[in-house]
């Protein structure tokens, strides 16, 4: 099958928690991921520290995530693994593709994410309208800069 786009690599993963700071022991004390910024939004009621492992196109980002206000939806919190982030060359297009074959999209559209790249979600359960989602797992669709495009592409 021939798709308008093509998916190039892992680009992040996010890890949520009631505290982050404890993640943070593990994969910034522990593991020696390096902090590179901080996220918060009250839409998304999150609270991040965005880590990174590796260089260059090969940098994977990791999100230590903690919901600031744990009674609030979206609970980032109750599930460890909160979402796999996926490098894309043509978001648009991905998206308009995937539509078309009944993926299942949450709710937002294409927007910037937390590191500033365009961003959207997979929905992680399916429906009748559109049979396709993540099968419980929240993947996010994340348009790759030109970079990572020509060392991955």
């Amino acid at each position: 099958m021939t798709r308008p786009y093509k998916i190039l690599g892992l680009q992040q993963i996010a890890i949520g928690g009631p505290d982050k700071a404890a993640l943070r022991k593990l994969w910034v004390d522990v593991l020696g991921l390096q902090v590179t910024g901080q996220y918060v939004s009250e839409r998304e009621n999150v609270d991040e520290d965005i880590c990174t492992l590796g260089d260059g196109p090969h940098r994977v980002e990791v999100d230590l995530m903690q919901p600031l206000d744990p009674d609030r939806k979206p609970a980032v919190h109750t599930t460890p693994l909160n979402h796999v982030g996926l490098w894309v060359d043509d978001l648009p297009a991905a998206v308009a593709a995937m539509t078309e074959q009944g993926v299942r999209f949450a709710p937002g559209g294409i927007r910037k994410g937390a590191a500033g790249h365009d961003i959207c979600f997979i929905h992680p359960k399916s429906s009748e309208e559109f049979p396709i989602g993540g099968e419980g797992v929240l993947i996010e669709l994340v348009q790759a800069p030109a970079e990572v495009i020509a060392a991955l592409g």
